[in-house]
Parts: C-alpha cells; sequence; structure tokens
C-alpha cells in the first residue's frame, strides 16, 4: 500500500495515517501547518473538522464504502470532529466521476428513501455518543437555498477546460458522447460542502482528488483555510480484479447477514488478504498468520464480528464449516427465503431463480447445469427438476458456489 509521506508519522498518528494513498499538500519536512498535516495536527489549538460526503444513490453500503468511513472514526478518536454529510442535494445529480455516460437523476424521494438507510449501516463503525465528535449534515441545508447570483459565482471559478480535464469528462467529450452542463455542478457542489461546514480536512477514495481539490480552491475564494485532502484506497472486490461494486456482484454489503458476509470473505483472493487486514481491521500485518486459508479465516471472522457482534460472528463461521465442508452438523444463522409465492409445482431453476441468490431464472439455469447449486449438500444438475409442494423443500437449505445460501421455509 502506497505511503503518503516519504518520512514517518509520529506514532501517535499511524492509525490516521494507515493505508493511506495520498495526502495534499503534503510538504512533510515542512513546519508550516497548512503544507504538512502532521503540523496541523501537532500544532492546532482546536480539534479539526473532517469531512466525509456520502452521495446516497443507492440503499445499501458496502465494505469499500467504508474505509473513509473507518479513517473518519480514527480522527474521532483522536480528538476531531467528524463531519458526515449525507449528499441528499448532489445525489440528485450523480457524481460523474469514472462514468462512460450520463447518470439517471434520482428524483428526491428516491434520494430520502436511500438516505433513510445509511445512517444505520455506518453506526457500528462510527461514534455517535460522545459529544462534539460528530456532526451530521444534508447538503441541501445549503445548496437548497443557493440563488441565480450565487451559483454564477461558483460557475465563474472554473473554466470550461479544467471541468474537461476532469476523469470521465475528457473521453466522453472525446468520444463526442454528450456531456450535460448539470454535471459540471457536481464538483462545484461537493467543494461547496467544504465551504459550507468549513472543513479542515476532507476524505475520500483515489478517483475523489478533482473534487476534494474543487473544495480547497472554493474555500480559498471565499477566504477560508484550504482543507487537506486525504485519499484512500478504492478496494478491489472479492473477483479480485475490479473495484468492489454491487452492480458487478463482487461487493460485501454492510447489511448482509452474518454468514454470506462470513463466507464470502474468507474466499478473498490471497492477493489481497494484507490490503483488506490493513483497510478494514486493526490488526499489526507482521502478527498475521502464515497460511492464506487462516488469513481467509482471520479476516473473515474479524469483520463479521465488527457488524454483528462475536457470538453471530462463530456461529456463521460453524454454518460455514457445516455448509462448504460438509461436517453433518445442523447450519445455524442460514439466511431464510420463504416459498409462499412460489407456485407449485415448480421447476428447479425457477425455484433458485426466485431467491436472491441468482439474478434471474436464466443464470440459475446455467448455475444448476454448471454443477454450482446444492441442496443439502445434494449436487443438482437437472434445471428441470419438479417439486411438487413448499413440504417437500421446508428446511433444506439450498446453495450457489461457495458463498450463497438460503434456507427454504414454507
Amino acid at each position: 500500500m502506497p505511503q503518503a509521506n516519504s518520512s514517518a508519522p509520529p506514532a501517535q498518528f499511524e492509525r490516521i495515517y494507515r493505508g493511506i494513498s495520498e495526502v495534499f499538500p503534503d510538504q512533510p519536512d515542512s513546519s508550516d501547518p497548512e503544507q504538512n498535516l502532521v503540523q496541523q495536527l501537532l500544532q492546532g489549538d482546536r480539534p479539526l473538522r473532517v469531512k466525509l460526503g456520502i452521495d446516497p444513490t443507492g440503499a445499501e453500503i458496502h465494505l469499500g464504502h467504508s474505509i473513509p468511513v473507518r479513517k473518519l472514526r480514527a480522527f474521532q478518536d483522536a480528538g476531531h470532529t467528524a463531519v458526515l454529510i449525507i449528499g441528499d442535494f448532489t445525489a440528485r445529480i450523480g457524481d460523474p466521476t469514472g462514468k462512460s455516460e450520463v447518470r439517471r437523476q434520482l428524483t428526491e424521494a428516491d434520494v430520502k428513501a436511500n438516505a433513510e438507510t445509511y445512517l444505520e449501516q455506518v453506526r457500528p463503525i462510527l461514534d455517535f455518543d460522545t459529544p462534539g465528535r460528530l456532526e451530521v449534515r444534508y447538503n441541501s441545508e445549503w445548496l437548497s437555498g443557493l440563488d441565480l447570483g450565487k451559483i454564477l459565482e461558483l460557475l465563474s471559478t472554473m473554466t470550461v477546460g479544467q471541468m474537461l480535464a476532469k476523469e470521465g469528462f475528457s473521453e466522453r467529450y472525446g468520444k463526442g458522447d454528450p456531456v450535460f452542463l448539470h454535471e459540471f455542478l457536481y464538483p462545484l457542489m461537493q467543494g461547496y460542502d467544504s465551504v459550507a461546514v468549513q472543513s479542515d480536512v476532507e476524505l475520500g477514495g483515489t478517483d475523489q482528488k478533482f473534487n476534494i481539490a474543487v473544495g480547497r480552491d472554493l474555500q480559498r475564494h471565499f477566504g477560508l483555510r484550504p482543507q487537506f485532502g486525504l485519499l484512500l484506497p478504492l478496494l478491489l472486490g472479492t473477483d479480485g480484479s475490479q473495484k468492489m461494486s454491487k452492480s458487478l456482484g463482487n461487493y460485501v454489503g454492510l447489511q448482509e447477514d452474518p454468514l454470506s458476509m462470513y463466507s464470502k470473505l474468507e474466499k478473498v483472493p490471497d492477493a489481497l488478504i494484507d490490503d483488506y487486514f490493513e483497510l478494514l481491521t486493526p490488526f499489526d500485518l507482521g502478527t498475521l498468520p502464515e497460511k492464506p486459508r487462516d488469513r481467509q479465516k482471520m479476516l473473515a471472522l474479524e469483520v463479521t464480528r465488527q457488524f454483528h457482534g462475536e457470538a453471530a460472528a462463530q456461529q456463521a463461521q460453524q454454518a460455514a464449516i457445516s455448509l462448504v465442508q460438509g461436517t453433518g452438523e445442523p447450519a445455524a444463522g442460514v439466511p431464510e427465503f420463504s416459498l409462499t409465492g412460489v407456485n407449485f409445482p415448480a421447476k428447479l431453476f425457477y425455484l433458485v431463480g426466485s431467491t436472491s441468490l441468482c439474478a434471474s431464472s436464466s443464470e440459475a439455469r446455467r448455475q444448476i447445469q454448471g454443477g454450482a447449486v446444492k441442496l443439502d449438500g445434494e449436487k443438482l444438475t437437472d434445471p428441470n427438476q419438479e417439486f411438487a409442494s413448499a413440504d417437500e423443500l421446508a428446511g433444506k437449505v439450498v446453495q450457489v458456489g461457495k458463498k450463497k445460501f438460503a434456507r427454504l421455509v414454507p
């Protein structure tokens, strides 16, 4: 994992600097607190205001999203103030970063529904209880009231050339694909968030450098001290090759049941194990077990414990052993799927496709033909195998691959 500074930061800031990709500006030999984050941490006479913005463009947060949230907690534990911004206004535009096409604009109702789940999902990570350690803000508070004059002032701080230099915009423009003017407003609005909350540090993934830099420029424009940008790696998904994403199916959701979470994490590719430990756990990498399989189990148990507690994590581990290795013990903690909506008699491919284990009946058919589907440990390969009633399946566990399980209930 790349380090931000050529010289190591003081030991008391180890958690803040752990796993980061870049800090900017970064002059580690400077005593100027505006050029050296360590000096601002050491010399400051007040807690820093550390900003993280999350746009509720979907209902579910995954482990990749949790990385900057964890860093926000590290700042909280060091005595600073976390400013968590729910981008209920900016989500209606959608961050165009890295997108090859214009994003669908969400309605206010869409955003509100998504936002309702976000705080509960990050609650196991952040300190919600210590006074002065957390501010939760919604950026509609200041963005919805901007008049045309203020919007024109924001637009006047950047040129079209600067905007087209942004990743995604230049690619789309070069291909002749449309780039809409409202998309230009996104980085300006996100940057204005930094002005509104007077942030000292903004956290984000490595793909957010442009947006965070815009925040620095706008703070300077409005007479504020520019924030530091602290960039974190983008977590590769469980496939080991692409950024974690729900659309790619290579994600681990924060709200997943313990068994699903454990089962996915204990299959993380060996090449990613150290990155997952560094970014998702507090463990010293030098103390990890030598065998990759033992490291996988340790990782799965620790992350599942973080979100579901020790007892549920241990139960998930035992259930995974029972289901995958065939110990013959009844597997506890398996998520249930109700058969009440299935019309019997039902063929196997339709039954599996009706669960959340496959995206569709056609995918279920492919998985069955490929030998990836088991019912109570028995491999089933005929997609057209028929079941007469729900009673015939009650209590049985259907498994797709090594990571997805569901107990069938009437």
